[in-house]
Parts: C-alpha cells; sequence; structure tokens
C-alpha cells in the first residue's frame, strides 16, 4: 500500500499524513477548502523544523517528506486511485458514516477504508459499505509523529486479512500496533475518559483546583500530564463526545459526563484550540494561567 489518501487536515489528519509522508508513502491530504489545508502543510514543515532542530532527522528528510504530500479539495480524485483511505474528521458518526458511504462508492473496489475515530463503531462505519470486511479502525495518539501507539480495531465484520495489513502497514511506519475489539472507546479512551471525567468532578465538587489535581496525579501516578491539562489538548467538545458514546454504548451511570465538562463546551471554552479550557492559553506568560473561572 503505497498510495494513501487522508481525509481531513486538522491536528489528527495532518499528523498522520506527516508520518506517512515521512516513511516514502505517497499521501494526498483532503479537506473542504484551501485555507485548512495551507495550515496544515505549515503544521507539518513546522513540526518537520522542530525534528531537524533537535537532531532527529536531516533537512533532506523534510524535503523529500514534503514533496511526498500532495494536497487536495477534490475527494473523488483523491479516491480513485487509493490503497488505502484513513478518516480523520470530526468525531461525528453521522459525518463518517456520509463519508465513509462516499469512499466505499468512490474508492477502488480492493481499497481499504480506515477510520482515526477514538470511540465510534467501526462495525456501524463498515455496516454503511459494500466492504465491511475491509473497513478497520486505525486510531493514531496524538502528536501523532512522536507517540508510538497505533490502537488497530476490528470491526465484527473486519476480516483477518485486513487487519494484518494494517498490523504490517503500522509497523512500516514505526509504530507499534495493538489489536483490539470494537466496544465503545476501545481501550484508550474507555479507561482515558472515565479518569479525566473523575478529575472534572472532583473540582467541580470543591475537592481541590485545577493545578493541585494535574500536580497529584503528576507526581503521584507519574503521568506526563495532568489529567485536566490533558482535556484541554484533547479538546474538551472531543472528550463531551467520548464520554457520551460510552455513556449510550453501556448505558451505565458512571459515563456520564460531569455538568462542569458539559456548561465549559456550551460555552465555548473547549481548551487549548479556544484559547480558554481548563487553563488560560492566552496569556504569554510560560508558565500556563490557571482560567480565571477556576481561581
Amino acid at each position: 500500500m503505497k498510495n494513501v489518501t487522508v481525509v481531513g487536515a486538522g491536528t489528527m489528519g495532518n499528523g498522520i499524513a506527516h508520518v506517512f509522508a515521512m516513511n516514502d508513502f505517497k499521501v494526498t491530504l483532503v479537506d473542504i477548502n484551501d485555507v485548512s489545508i495551507e495550515k496544515a502543510l505549515s503544521t507539518i514543515a513546522h513540526n518537520l523544523d522542530r525534528l531537524i532542530q533537535k537532531e532527529k532527522i536531516t533537512s533532506e528528510i523534510k524535503v523529500n517528506t514534503l514533496v511526498n504530500i500532495q494536497a487536495s479539495t477534490d475527494l473523488e480524485k483523491s479516491a480513485r486511485e487509493a490503497d488505502i483511505i484513513i478518516e480523520a474528521i470530526s468525531e461525528s458518526e453521522a459525518l463518517k458514516s456520509k463519508l465513509f458511504k462516499d469512499l466505499d462508492r468512490l474508492a477502488p473496489d480492493d481499497c481499504i477504508l480506515a477510520s482515526n475515530t477514538s470511540s465510534i463503531s467501526i462495525t456501524k462505519l463498515g455496516a454503511v459499505t459494500q466492504r465491511p470486511n475491509k473497513v478497520i479502525g486505525m486510531h493514531f495518539m496524538n502528536p501523532v509523529p512522536i507517540m508510538k501507539l497505533v490502537e488497530v480495531i476490528r470491526g465484527y465484520s473486519t476480516s483477518a486479512k485486513t487487519v494484518e495489513r494494517i498490523i504490517t502497514l503500522s509497523r512500516n511506519l514505526g509504530k507499534i500496533p495493538v489489536e483490539v475489539h470494537d466496544y465503545p472507546g476501545f481501550v484508550s479512551n474507555r479507561i482515558l475518559m472515565p479518569m479525566i471525567n473523575e478529575a472534572i468532578f472532583a473540582l467541580f465538587e470543591g475537592v481541590a483546583g485545577v493545578e493541585q489535581i494535574d500536580t497529584v496525579m503528576k507526581l503521584g501516578m507519574a503521568h506526563p500530564m495532568g489529567p485536566l491539562q490533558l482535556a484541554d489538548f484533547i479538546g474538551l467538545d472531543v472528550c463531551l463526545a467520548i464520554l457520551d458514546v460510552l455513556h449510550d454504548g453501556f448505558r451505565q451511570p458512571k459515563y456520564a459526563a460531569c455538568p462542569l465538562l458539559v456548561n465549559m463546551v456550551s460555552a465555548g471554552q473547549l481548551g487549548k484550540k479556544s484559547g480558554v479550557g481548563f487553563y488560560d492559553y492566552t496569556s504569554r506568560s510560560k508558565n500556563l494561567a490557571v482560567a480565571k473561572a477556576f481561581r
């Protein structure tokens, strides 16, 4: 599989394109407008420059990586010659299902359709296509160029051959694939999101402040980042969407999102991408200032 199409040029999509291109795959990065694509290409170039500064890659590798990426707003043309298409759009079942229907119609019969979803059912996405045996989850971790894990999700109808090909492909990217079955949240978010949600409840109930909660988890549990700061980096809207999937899928109250999280998303305080979440990212100070609402 040498021709890769990545649909969605956001944080995950540009990271996935970066990794494939740096490993000498021909990548077409697709989004709905040129502004999104230009921003993605700029991000990839910036991240490659950082790797050069850290002496992890050479300038020649940067040039070759960028040469391997073609940008497009034409989904039909981009899907036509793909060996694998990786979807990395918004975490919405309705949007993903519509896209998979379109990709099934546009892509070659032997093309694998993969989703980078962090929680949505691969079985459901496969069911809207005529090729459910070739639909699979390929859940990269953020930041994609750095994190080694790829959660490989086998849907109910995903064939053993498709799983084997994706595991081999992941290893060819220098990643470590872990095969899991298709249940809400898979493994990563089934465990991570309840922890983040419980940290938000601890704040909501006045057990401790933002920095105190994060410090306990960093120093006491050796986490590289506290759960509230991690939630900000993931996006509070994404955290809420995943918790809703868990709650709907398992129908257990322990997965119900904290009211504080719901209110923050409703208010547009989504974390780093909006400038304010549990921390304030608008400050010029190198030290993150805790958002005013939680001081």
